[in-house]
């Protein structure tokens, strides 16, 4: 799974998913990409469990890129604790999504196989997705 090896911070606030991704919303490394289309917090197992499914339905052809890190944690207070006694200890990492984010890219693969595998990928996460692929490929 996915985590930072150090953090400045221990914890971090909750932010807010507002806007567009401005940032890594193109196609870059490879010749096809998985778009996402809503906000959302991806934790660093959907992640995971996407890329399993990907590498397993391309076999050993193509290269995968993940285009997102969970690099924010996400506290929990531990069960049948009263309020107050401050924040709780970190639980789980997520990656902060936006729609437009590319996830995941893929090349050396035929773009049926590339649909193909996307499409099975996205039914790992939590949002809706778009195939998308790069300007120049035809």
């Amino acid at each position: 799974m996915l985590s930072p090896k150090r953090t400045k911070f221990r914890k971090q606030q909750r932010g807010r998913l507002k806007g567009k991704a401005s940032r890594g919303n193109t196609v870059t490394f490879g010749d096809y990409g998985l778009q996402a289309l809503e906000p959302v917090w991806l934790t660093s197992r959907q992640i995971e469990a996407t890329r399993r499914t990907i590498t397993r339905y391309v076999r050993r052809g193509g290269k995968l890129w993940i285009r997102v890190f969970p690099d924010k944690p996400i506290t929990a207070r531990a069960a049948e604790t009263r309020m107050g006694a401050g924040k709780g200890a970190p639980e789980y990492w997520v990656a902060v999504i936006k729609p437009g984010h590319i996830l995941f890219e893929i090349k050396g693969v035929n773009a049926t196989v590339a649909e193909a595998a996307m499409k099975t990928a996205s039914y790992k996460l939590p949002i809706k997705t778009k195939f998308v692929i790069k300007q120049n490929v035809q």
